[in-house]
């Protein structure tokens, strides 16, 4: 039988029966389109993280105090309440490790803002002159904390873009100048930096800068930092950079072994496979709850040739009488499965892609749509269709003429 004729008769038997056809459809059509726009949330987060931590620096190795019992794991023992760190350590990687560009020190916590009336409880960074090249902070209005400033323990901060808008009104000029108050201390505003964005992983935008030993002084009143971030002079070093810091660290804290260290050592890359392993698993899981309606949509297709078969009987058996063969038997009916699978996973498709946008759009979650979900999900559609059809076409082609063409 010529493909063109095969065809036609699949076609003139779908259209025969158009809202069996189309409910059958919709099983596949909702479990297409629920893949891929679960699977663009998952590839959408996985692009905000990356584009986040990216941000944060570039070539960026970050040592933080407290053990680390695992990278990937999640714990640091002590972590946030852990002062193994000071800024002599960050002096000493400073001064004695090759191949680095930089080294900031900084100490963060979350205090209670105020100014003009209004108030939020944000993030406050105590940094060094260094932090901004280290970290990629840009100021889009005014200027960056000093050693000046640390010297002479200046009140000043610097303000992120969400920060300014919570304090003095979105997108507020004229601030540079004006007075806030952290834990009841007035600081006076020098600098606006522009926006990087926020996201489930971190946001940049939302943080107060200070000088480092303000913050020590003032507001903590301890000489510890909780996070020292250095900048290599390339990719290529990170690893040996890592390295003579963390031998560095171990004998200034008169540590032997290195399983027993106070603090812990991360860098971009490390982070960003993390990241990535989460975001892979969290979209695996999206995924294949989505999957589960294809699985349904394949059963909804197999019922449907099975009833087919059996309201043609007649007509097989005809067929058969006349000479048609086995292959011919199956194929039209494989066909027709396949045509329905493949009808709906087009459309699901679209719908899928659709749905993404809207996502974007009304929720603000970042959704990506590959090309490598589009096809799958399309060759997937077809899978089920060859899956869930073959049996009800295996069964069409092994009937018995005679006793078809008796049939009642």
């Amino acid at each position: 039988m010529m493909f063109s004729d095969l065809f036609q008769e699949s076609y003139s038997a779908l259209s025969g029966n158009k809202v069996r056809s189309s409910l059958t459809i919709l099983g596949i059509v909702i479990g297409i389109a629920s893949v891929i726009a679960m699977v663009s949330i998952g590839q959408g987060a996985q692009s905000s993280i990356e584009s986040s931590i990216q941000s944060i620096g570039s070539n960026l190795i970050m040592v933080m105090p407290g053990a680390q019992r695992g990278f990937g794991g999640g714990a640091r023992s002590a972590q946030g309440s852990s002062q193994t760190l000071t800024n002599a350590d960050a002096k000493a990687i400073e001064s004695g490790i090759t191949s680095i560009k930089a080294v900031a020190s900084s100490l963060s916590s979350r205090y209670q803002v105020t100014a003009k009336g209004t108030n939020t409880n944000t993030s406050i960074n105590g940094v060094t002159s260094a932090y901004a090249q280290v970290r990629s902070v840009t100021v889009g209005q005014g200027s960056f904390i000093t050693d000046q400033h640390n010297t002479s323990l200046s009140k000043v901060a610097v303000l992120g873009p969400t920060t300014r808008d919570d304090l003095f009104g979105e997108g507020a000029a004229n601030v540079i100048g004006q007075a806030i108050r952290i834990n009841k201390i007035e600081f006076k505003v020098i600098g606006i930096t522009e926006a990087k964005g926020g996201s489930g992983f971190s946001n940049q935008d939302d943080i107060i800068y200070i000088p480092l030993s303000t913050m020590q002084k003032y507001l903590v009143g301890a000489d510890y930092v909780s996070t020292i971030s250095i900048e290599a002079e390339s990719a290529d070093v990170m690893t040996a950079v890592q390295e003579q810091v963390s031998n560095l660290l171990l004998s200034r804290h008169k540590i032997a072994d290195a399983a027993s260290a106070d603090f812990s050592i991360m860098n971009q890359s490390d982070i960003v496979a993390t990241a990535s392993s989460v975001t892979n698993t969290f979209t695996m899981l999206l995924a294949s709850i989505a999957g589960i309606s294809l699985i349904v949509g394949g059963i909804g297709i197999m019922n449907m040739m099975l009833t087919t078969v059996t309201e043609r009987t007649k007509e097989i058996g005809l067929r058969k009488a006349i000479g048609a063969a086995r292959q011919d038997i199956s194929g039209q009916f494989l066909t027709e499965a396949v045509m329905l699978t493949l009808l709906g996973g087009v459309i699901g498709i679209l719908l899928g892609w659709l749905a993404s946008v809207l996502i974007t759009k009304f929720s603000g979650t970042a959704t990506t749509v590959s090309l490598y979900s589009i096809i799958l999900a399309f060759g997937v559609s077809a899978a089920i269709g060859l899956v869930f059809g073959y049996y009800p076409a295996r069964r069409a082609s092994r009937l018995n003429p005679i006793e078809a063409l008796r049939f009642e």
